[in-house]
């Protein structure tokens, strides 16, 4: 077996409990955000401008955003940063959860293995 074999895991159950790359998580998460949100003021400002479906209102929290095309693109930079943001804060919090509770098992399982130690002396 090569070294880049015994490196790579191939189980599933591995696969699972491996961090996430958080920048990467966040870069995904804000791009889609920032996609999202410029395909729906577009659609909103070559359908209907005056409505809006209620989009106006994030210009309450996205300084700049408005239903135009300029805004359409302002709305996307705050999206994608907001986006990343949460993405990244997302991935942070599933590591730590996950090292946690990987670290509870393996303390447990510890703990059940010497448990009859002294039975044995």
């Amino acid at each position: 077996m090569t070294q880049a074999e015994q490196t790579v895991p191939h189980d599933a159950a591995v696969i699972q409990f491996l961090p996430l790359h958080k920048r990467a998580f966040g870069t995904a998460t804000g791009v889609a955000a920032a996609l999202l949100l410029f395909i729906a003021t577009a659609a909103t400002i070559i359908t209907q401008p005056d409505d809006g479906f209620g989009l106006g209102l994030l210009a309450q929290y996205f300084t700049g955003f408005s239903l135009s095309w300029p805004g359409a693109f302002i709305g996307a930079a705050w999206a994608g940063f907001t986006g990343f943001v949460m993405g990244w804060f997302l991935a942070f919090s599933r590591n730590v959860l996950v090292a946690c509770m990987v670290l509870y098992v393996r303390a447990r399982a510890d703990l059940a293995q010497t448990q009859d130690l002294l039975d044995h002396i």
